[in-house]
């Protein structure tokens, strides 16, 4: 039975050395998902705040009556700016006081990076969650690791007393948390 219990407790410790591995890995990935949307969020927002500036630029030039300068703010959109800016100007914005106040409010105003980002926070947020559980299996895995543990030094100190009945009754603890310990251990997912 020791024999049976070390090998168990050999195997449960590193079961969850190999869940503490994957934890680690999956929590390297979710950061550098992270890195990379922070990245991409980053960019987005400065798109936006650049086509921003130059929609206020236009909407001087427009107000002067300068269709030439108004024209040349128009071509320095980023194209998805563009698309939603050309959609803005079918609402009648100048005439109609329910259009959009600009290409941003618009439905077909996209920014490819700020979408790419949140993609990215989506998928940092899953591979977190994957890692968590990775980590909630490695810490079961070691307290079945300590579980036998415990079985051995029951069994150990079941031999010292000279009582065969607590001898026995020592012994028939340690049997049943050894058996609990393995149900426990077989119920777990594999790595």
């Amino acid at each position: 039975m020791l024999a049976i219990v070390a090998v168990a407790t050999s195997y449960s410790g590193y079961v969850a050395a190999r869940w503490d591995g994957r934890q680690a890995l999956l929590y390297g990935h979710a950061s550098t998902d992270r890195f990379r949307a922070d990245a991409a969020s980053t960019r987005g927002g400065q798109e936006l705040v650049a086509d921003a500036s130059i929609f206020t630029a236009y909407l001087q030039a427009h107000s002067a009556g300068d269709t030439k300068l108004a024209t040349q703010y128009v071509r320095r959109f980023t194209p998805d700016y563009r698309t939603a800016f050309n959609a803005w100007l079918k609402t009648a914005p100048f005439t109609n006081p329910s259009a959009p106040a600009g290409p941003a409010d618009m439905p077909q105003y996209r920014n490819p990076l700020l979408e790419n980002a949140a993609h990215l926070n989506e998928t940092a947020s899953a591979t977190f969650e994957e890692g968590s559980i990775a980590r909630d299996n490695a810490e079961a895995y070691l307290r079945d690791t300590v579980l036998f543990a415990t079985v051995l030094f029951v069994v150990a100190i079941a031999q010292r007393f000279k009582v065969r009945a607590v001898r026995v009754t020592t012994t028939a603890i340690a049997l049943a948390l050894a058996a609990y310990t393995v149900v426990e251990m077989l119920t777990l997912p594999r790595i």
